[in-house]
């Protein structure tokens, strides 16, 4: 074992205590529980401890090991060799927040780079860079309406088809503030259309929030909805799924005000849940109340290209208590690897994931529905996922599913009690057709038992 301190250090440290000895510093610890048998095993090699180790983890299975249909908000799509080997390169993958902007040149590039990207896939005209994920994301949006309109409205629409760890997030960000959110009340249709969120919008409304696709995958048109949100006065954000943008009307093009959405499927693994990255573009009215990072591009007093932390006088580490949110991250990596993907890809790239995720995923649910006892839960438009409306329990599915190799679908029974024995299923363009023909082969011997 090793110990940094010297006995020298400790008699030192003692003395400037007050503390004759050790034993006398943890006098106040009753004498049978300071020195407890610990019952440890004997000890191991540096060679044995590896291989302990390695068994352990290989107890873990991931989409490495699974044929993959699980998606719900975090998705399996292939990440080019390169988004790892420029991530790891020193300079990158040491640097921490530019708190001295002149001396992180590279850095301030990287996230301007990525700020470029991300307004051109939302069609939007500032992004930050950036937030934990996409639930906090959503959460920053509430807290930017609010604070947009300086607390004098206090409603905020939450449709109930956001996904529900997002709005869960939502509340936990605000458990005792005076802000009301309505429509995804327990027994909300979620059957229905944007349009059933109109009734909730009035004069009080400071932000609608609706998903795009939404959580079981539909593709709904949402310009109806922001008009008449707009005509109330009120705000109206759009969680994304940023691969479905490579195919998708951006929202910035149908008048949405915010955009947010998680960022994992651009270049970054699932990593058993994170870190992530949560995306966040606004309309250049509203960049003094958005939070996080915004870097601009300039140039010095020599004329050269130069980058620089904007608005710093609003940033949360110089006026906390002015700032709309104290969130204190940018995620550098999570987002440096967005961006090197991104400008891998390039817009024909990213139009040709989205249309092999959109070709696959309905391949998927035509199959499935011609099975005995399976059908399709909605008849609207999708991109990636699909409801399916099972014959069994969806955790007897997933099981046996699981025994052939397949990651299953989204028990949607889980937050949705009215739509038990529903299955949300994610395809990516990492499922080829003999994934899906598996999968559909061993869903009919369920059928059939």
């Amino acid at each position: 074992m090793f110990t940094p301190h010297t006995k020298e250090d400790r008699d030192a440290m003692l003395r400037t205590i007050g503390v004759s000895s050790l034993d006398a510093l943890f006098q106040d610890v009753p004498k049978q529980h300071r020195y407890p048998d610990l019952n440890l095993p004997e000890a191991l090699t540096e060679m044995e401890v590896l291989s302990e180790l390695r068994s352990i983890s290989e107890a873990n299975e991931s989409v490495q090991d699974l044929v993959c249909f699980l998606g719900a908000g975090a998705y399996n799509h292939y990440i080019p060799a390169a988004v790892d080997s420029i991530l790891q390169r020193g300079e990158f993958y040491t640097a921490y927040t530019p708190y001295q902007p002149e001396i992180s040149q590279g850095t301030l590039q990287a996230i301007f780079d990525y700020q470029s990207l991300i307004t051109a896939l939302t069609g939007m005209e500032v992004s930050n860079a950036s937030h934990y994920d996409g639930s906090t994301a959503v959460a920053e949006a509430v807290a930017m309406a609010y604070a947009n309109f300086r607390g004098k409205r206090s409603r905020v629409v939450l449709s109930p088809s956001l996904n529900p760890q997002y709005r869960e997030n939502v509340r936990t960000y605000n458990p005792s503030s005076p802000i009301e959110f309505v429509g995804d009340e327990a027994g909300a249709n979620i059957t229905a259309g944007p349009e059933s969120l109109e009734k909730y919008i009035d004069q009080n409304t400071a932000l609608v929030i609706v998903q795009y696709p939404d959580f079981f995958g539909r593709v709904c048109d949402y310009k109806h909805l922001v008009t008449k949100a707009h005509e109330a006065g009120a705000l109206v954000a759009v969680s994304v799924n940023p691969i479905a943008l490579g195919l998708l009307t951006p929202p910035g093009d149908f008048g949405a005000d915010i955009v947010v959405g998680e960022g994992q499927p651009l270049g970054i693994p699932l990593s058993y849940g994170g870190p992530y990255l949560g995306i966040f573009a606004t309309r250049l009215e509203y960049v003094r109340k958005m939070a996080g990072r915004l870097v601009g591009e300039t140039v010095d007093n020599r004329g050269q290209k130069a980058y620089v932390l904007t608005l710093t006088a609003r940033e949360q580490h110089i006026r906390r208590e002015k700032a709309t949110s104290n969130i204190c991250t940018n995620q550098g990596l999570m987002a440096l690897a967005a961006t090197i993907y991104m400008s891998l890809l390039g817009k024909n790239g990213m139009r040709q994931v989205s249309e092999l995720c959109y070709h696959k995923a309905h391949y998927a649910a035509k199959s499935i529905a011609s099975l005995k006892g399976f059908s399709l839960w909605s008849k609207e438009p999708f991109f990636n996922e699909f409801v399916v409306s099972c014959p069994a329990p969806v955790a007897e599915i997933n099981a046996r599913l699981l025994d052939e190799g397949i990651l299953g679908g989204f028990d949607l029974g889980q937050y949705y009690p009215e739509m038990a024995n529903h299955m949300l299923v994610a395809v990516t363009e990492m499922n080829s057709r003999q994934d899906i023909d598996w999968f559909v082969d061993v869903l009919a011997e369920v059928s059939n038992d």
